[in-house]
């Protein structure tokens, strides 16, 4: 709701509260799907190939039981797991974990395109419902011109999965000449707002004027708070002019939540990396808060409904 609906329903709820002897019934809260979480075990005998072991904020155990604990009572009733290692087998480490932890609703796996073994492990893994699509870093993403690589990515395309682009501002020209190669292919560009246009956001504007238009380009808000000389922002009016932005170049069907958890960590609590975006989406109408935190998500990946999530929509 707006913020004008939220006062006069406020108002409204007090007097009908008054009238009756109860309590004043309060919306249902918003129900979040977060479409950027990473899983994995530094304990594991292969161990892990990231983070390192230097890390000592990300380097242990992160798992579905601790992702939970971590967004405690926002209503976080699914997540899309994005890889974290670049091992082929990870990915069927991913799946197999999500076999028991139905709070995963999707995962988005890493396989290189252009490989001779791409194909057969495509089919492999996306023989999984949970399978939703793969993430390409920049130095893969800037090979769209290679006939191999091309063809692999027309393959996910096909198979109806969707492709993460990783790397800032940089791969934004080649995510550009690439949903022109496959206007079907579903893309997602993850972790904006980049850090390129932090002093000066209205500079991100041209550069994303045309993938904006592109009616298959979603956009990941998924980096949003900052440290600056160490203390951290925290006022959700600091960012808004960089939400604003991003919201009307892509319009209110093609942005979704992610975290980033646990890389976020580095920078605040779950809560906090929350409330800022929420606090933004609290001036728009409900609707399209739902769309920001679970609908367009649902568009974008097409994840499995289960769980918790199991009568999203219905």
């Amino acid at each position: 709701m707006t913020r004008r609906d939220f006062l006069y329903s406020s108002a409204a709820a007090s007097v009908l509260a008054a009238r009756t002897g109860g309590a004043a019934a309060k919306p249902a809260p918003i129900p979040i799907i977060d479409t950027h979480t990473h899983f994995y075990d530094p304990t594991r005998a292969q161990g892990v190939p990231w983070p390192p072991r230097t890390d000592e904020v990300l380097y242990r155990t992160r798992l579905p039981h601790d992702f939970k604990i971590h967004c405690g009572d926002l209503n976080v009733v699914g997540t899309v797991v994005v890889e974290a290692s670049e091992w082929v087998g990870d990915n069927q480490w991913i799946l197999d974990l999500a076999k028991t932890n139905p709070a995963i609703v999707g995962f988005v796996g890493h396989l290189v395109p252009g490989k001779p073994e791409f194909i057969d492990n495509l089919r492999r893994f996306a023989a999984d419902p949970l399978f939703r699509g793969l993430r390409i870093r920049s130095n893969d993403l800037k090979r769209i011109a290679e006939a191999a690589v091309a063809a692999d990515l027309k393959r996910v395309a096909d198979l109806d999965l969707s492709i993460d682009t990783l790397g800032g501002a940089a791969i934004l020209d080649p995510t550009l000449q690439l949903s022109r190669l496959l206007p079907g292919l579903r893309i997602v560009i993850d972790h904006f707002p980049f850090s390129e246009w932090d002093a000066h956001p209205a500079a991100m504007r041209p550069a994303l004027l045309e993938l904006g238009r592109r009616p298959n380009v979603f956009a990941k808000i998924s980096n949003v708070v900052r440290r600056v000389k160490g203390a951290l922002i925290d006022d959700p009016a600091h960012y808004r002019p960089a939400l604003e932005t991003l919201c009307e170049l892509f319009g209110p069907d093609r942005v979704v939540y992610g975290s980033n958890w646990p890389v976020s960590d580095r920078v605040a609590p779950y809560a906090t990396v929350h409330r800022v975006v929420a606090d933004y989406f609290a001036s728009k109408d409900r609707a399209t808060a739902e769309k920001y935190f679970w609908r367009n998500s649902a568009a974008a990946y097409r994840w499995v409904r289960r769980g918790a999530a199991a009568n999203l929509g219905q």
